[in-house]
This record gives structure tokens, sequence and C-alpha cells, in this order.
């Protein structure tokens, strides 16, 4: 649904899709709180966020996020263990064990997909050329691509790793901007970002000029009031296979 009434621009006027994976393609919520069972399991049943999984998510992401800003020389498992670490203190629980943090860092590959991922990617390519810009390294997104992704085909893949820097850097957007302009014939304005995460992608996205659409999973005005004034989304979807309608359908015209 389109969201931005002043911008005059249709699904129909970009050549690029370029999306952020875990949130958006991936259910990185989920594939995080399945990991952190070990965790859950020494916290007292007394514990506050024993039960609340919103909040224990939120605490990881801001754990997580802090460390990629300080340490963006980090490969992304390296960042995942650091901040299964990091959690573990926060929750006044003792240090895990080294090979525990690494098998947790080493789990990107195991996390699910959300259902209407592969089929509406499917559906986009026939209208788009689709990228990747996320907060990984190459490894686990082999993984991903060679698991839960199987059936996806993308015409770019720029990741962290390669790049230096962890969204929402604007290093990150400049490198898609120009590699997509060099490497694929597209302009930035023929980019459409497309992503689920507004502090990590719509937020940067808005400061570098770029057209978005926000893939909510769920989220909703709350989240939108946390970032009032700092992001211009276009379109809004609840899901990957909402868009891909609305993109037929647009197409279809």
């Amino acid at each position: 649904m389109k969201v931005r009434a002043i911008d005059p621009q249709t699904l129909i006027d970009f050549k690029l899709l370029a999306f952020d994976c875990f949130g958006t393609l991936v259910d990185w919520e989920s594939g995080i709180y399945n990991e952190l069972h070990l965790l859950l399991g020494r916290l007292p049943s007394s514990h506050p966020l024993k039960e609340d999984r919103a909040s224990l998510l939120k605490r990881f992401d801001e754990i997580e996020a802090s460390i990629c800003a300080s340490k963006p020389d980090l490969i992304y498992s390296s960042i995942l263990s650091a901040a299964y670490i990091g959690l573990a203190d926060a929750l006044n629980l003792p240090a895990p064990p080294k090979s525990e943090a690494e098998t947790f860092g080493a789990s990107v590959g195991k996390w699910p997909i959300f259902p209407d991922t592969i089929e509406a990617l499917k559906q986009l390519k026939r209208h788009y050329k689709l990228a990747i810009l996320s907060n990984v390294d190459k490894k686990s997104f082999a993984q991903v691509l060679e698991g839960a992704l199987t059936g996806a085909e993308f015409d770019a893949v720029y990741v962290a790793e390669e790049i230096g820097s962890y969204k929402p850097d604007l290093k990150n957007f400049q490198y898609l901007i120009t590699h997509a302009r060099d490497e694929l014939g597209v302009q930035m304005e023929q980019i459409l970002m497309t992503a689920e995460g507004l502090k990590s992608d719509h937020v940067p996205a808005m400061k570098v000029g770029m057209t978005s659409a926000w893939i909510s999973r769920g989220k909703g005005d709350k989240e939108l009031k946390e970032v009032e004034g700092k992001v211009a989304i276009t379109w809004r979807f609840d899901t990957m296979g909402e868009m891909a309608a609305a993109a037929e359908k647009e197409f279809a015209r």
C-alpha cells in the first residue's frame, strides 16, 4: 500500500529491489530467539525477561548494534558470538563457554525464512533485478542461500564483510548505489530499498535520498513513532507476499 502520496513514483518505475535479508526475508527474531534457549534455560522463573520475548530480543538487538558500530571489522558470526556473551552479562548470568558462543554465532544458516519469501521473490524477479544489502559475512550468507533461501535468485549480494561497515552506516548504502550503477547499470533513483528495519535501513535510506518500501512484518505505528521525521517510506506492506501482489497488479496495467 502506498503511504506517501506526495511521491509520484509507482512500483513500475524501479529496476532494482535492494533487500535487507534478516528481518525482511529471513525470520531473524525467531532464529535468534530459538538459539537463545540455553541462556533462557539458566534464567530463574522470576526474571522479568524469562517470558518476555519482545523485550529480550530488543535487548539483544541493542547489544548487537553497539558491537557493530564499535567493531565494524568483525565478521558477523563473531558479532553474534560477542552479542551472546554480552546478553548473558546483561542478564546477570555467568559468562557462557566460548564454544557455546561460537555455536550461536554460526547459527545463521539455521534461521527460518518467512513462509512467503521464496514465492514472492520469484514473482518479483519477473519484473526487477534483485540485490541483497545485509549485515552479514560471506560464509553465513552462503549457508542461508544454500539452505533456507534455496530457489531465490539474486543479481547482486553486498554484505558487511566486504563493505567494511554495518548498517546503518551510510557507507553501506553508498556502496550499494555505486555498485548497482557500475555492475548492474541501475541508477539510484531506480533502486527501491525494501526492508523491515526502520533504524537500520529506512533512516539511512532517507539520508542518502533513496526511495523505500517498508515490509513491516508485524511492526506498526509504535515503531514508526520512534523514527518519526527520520524516514520517508513510500510503500508499506505487511509481508513480501503483499508487495509481490501489488507489483503484479501495477505491471499488469
